[in-house]
Formats: C-alpha cells, sequence, structure tokens
C-alpha cells in the first residue's frame, strides 16, 4: 500500500526537482506523513569510468544504478532532498506503508533490485480472507528467483514471477502481463500496480482488482484527516515530458496523492493499462495487458 513514482527521459539527465517542481516535490514528499514505513529510490546514472574500463573488479559498466531505501520515513529524511536534486536519466521513487502488517524491515523495503532490474508495487496481494500470498507456502515460484529479489513480501513475490517469465523469453513488458495474467487467478481482487526500469525502459502499470477504495485505506487516512484524499488511491496519471525548445523529452508517471490537474498536463492512465517507454530516447506507448 505505498505511492509509486517514475521517470524516464530522451537521453539526459534530470532530477526529481525539475521534473516536478520544487512544490510537488515537497507535497510528494510530505505523503510520507501517512505511507510512513520507509522509502527508497533507483537512479540512473552514466558511471565516471569509461564503460569496459577494468579497474580490479568488474568492468566498469555502460550505465550505473544508484539504490537508497531506509526504514525511516521520507520526510524524516535528511537525504531525500539531497537526492530529489541529483539528476538522473530514469527514477523510480517509492514510498512505503506495508501491507498485511508486513515487517518493518530493509529487506522489504523497495525498489527491489536484481538483473539490473528496479522495481516497485503498490498493492496487498491477499485473498477473500485477507491471507497475504507470503503466508502460501503452494504458491507455485522458483524458490531461488524469489531469493534473488532481495526481499520476504507480497511485491518481492509479484517481482520473482516477472523474472520467470523474463527468463522463458518474454519481453520485459509482456512478462509484467504475463505475471498479472498469473497472479489473478489466484488473487483476483489484488493490486497490481507498479512500476519497473531496466538500463533501457520504463515500464509503468495500472491494474487494480478493485478500482474503489478500499475502507481499510479510506480509515487511514482518516486518522490523519486527509479522508478526501484516499477517494482516488488506486489511480495513476502520468504527464508528457519537453525539453526547453518544447520538443518529446520522456514520461512522469505517479500515484495520486499531491495535485495532478489537467490544466499542468496530466492525464489518468487506465485499469489494465500499461506505459511502455525508452529511457534513452524518451518515446512512449500505452499498452492494455
Amino acid at each position: 500500500m505505498c505511492r509509486l513514482l517514475g521517470y524516464a527521459t530522451a537521453g539526459f539527465n534530470l532530477s526529481l526537482n525539475a521534473i516536478l517542481g520544487t512544490e510537488d516535490v515537497v507535497e510528494y514528499r510530505e505523503m510520507s506523513e501517512i505511507h510512513n514505513d520507509g522509502w527508497g529510490c533507483s537512479m540512473l546514472y552514466e558511471p565516471v569510468e569509461t564503460p569496459g574500463t577494468q579497474d580490479g573488479g568488474a568492468p566498469a559498466p555502460e550505465t550505473g544504478t544508484k539504490l537508497y531505501k531506509t526504514t525511516v520515513a521520507a520526510r524524516l529524511d535528511p537525504v531525500f532532498p539531497e537526492l530529489a536534486s541529483e539528476p538522473a536519466r530514469g527514477a523510480l521513487w517509492h514510498l512505503r506503508l506495508a501491507s498485511s502488517n508486513l515487517p518493518l524491515i530493509l529487506e522489504n523495503q523497495q525498489p527491489f533490485f536484481t538483473n539490473g532490474l528496479s522495481f516497485i508495487h503498490n498493492g496487498d496481494i491477499s485473498d477473500s480472507h485477507g491471507r497475504n500470498i507470503v503466508t502460501n507456502d503452494q504458491y507455485p515460484v522458483s524458490n531461488s528467483v524469489f531469493l534473488s529479489t532481495g526481499g520476504r513480501s507480497d511485491s518481492a513475490i509479484f517481482f520473482a514471477v516477472i523474472l520467470e517469465y523474463l527468463g522463458f523469453g518474454y519481453e520485459l513488458d509482456e512478462a509484467l502481463a504475463q505475471a498479472v495474467r498469473e497472479l489473478r487467478q489466484a488473487y483476483p481482487r489484488s493490486s497490481y500496480n507498479c512500476m519497473i526500469q531496466s538500463q533501457d525502459q520504463f515500464i509503468a502499470l495500472n491494474a487494480a482488482g478493485r478500482e474503489r477504495t478500499s475502507s481499510r485505506i479510506v480509515e487511514i487516512y482518516d486518522e490523519y484527516g486527509q479522508g478526501a484524499k484516499a477517494l482516488d488511491y488506486r489511480v495513476m496519471r502520468y504527464r508528457a515530458l519537453t525539453d526547453e525548445d518544447g520538443a518529446p523529452a520522456g514520461i512522469v508517471v505517479a500515484s495520486s496523492g499531491f495535485e495532478q490537474t489537467e490544466a499542468d498536463g496530466w492525464a489518468e492512465l487506465g485499469n489494465d493499462q500499461m506505459i511502455v517507454a525508452s529511457n534513452r530516447t524518451g518515446e512512449w506507448s500505452i499498452r492494455s495487458i
């Protein structure tokens, strides 16, 4: 039960402050008053070393990933404003509200990262009796793949299923679609809203099993006097980016929770739709799962 944000540019570096504007970044960060179970981000960067340089360890990569995550709420973490001002070619940002009383441990903080892929998820993958998928010892996911995610949560299992389909040879967007189709067979009403980032692509998926906000989420928001903000809890919106000359320059996608108006260029991503974007050219498209 989290807030997601991600972006991809046309191959150049932009900070979160440049993407959203400092006022919206402050508003996004303040959502961690409610989503206070830690936060994290994954940012693509160009290494200082020439790609392939042998420096005693692994060869210098062509694209690097900076990964940060903590159990401290974003609004209380002095690192947040530093990273919000750091430019990246693409990035994922995640504010966590732990689902189904899953433990507040670093292993469950997102983004998860393995094999050059970063992954964030907003949802509670549970059955009609409220039993989370992590309690289902019979769910057919490879234990070695699950362990590779570094997590112990329902989101980590979701990521592991995606990784399995990638291992079967599917492209990243179709692997994600196949994973949702599989998981929905056992958990049809769960939310699979998520974002995934590789060195070449950024994908954001809106796949809520029920578009109406659960009563538990409304109750949590009401406790903070922000019940109205929970009404569009499952909604994801996107905004095209342009460069200083007005040319297309990428896309930003976010969960609800801070101001996202049509006047500012935001549009709603339909349920069971995903945005597939290049973080090298900035080109993007929308497809259904």
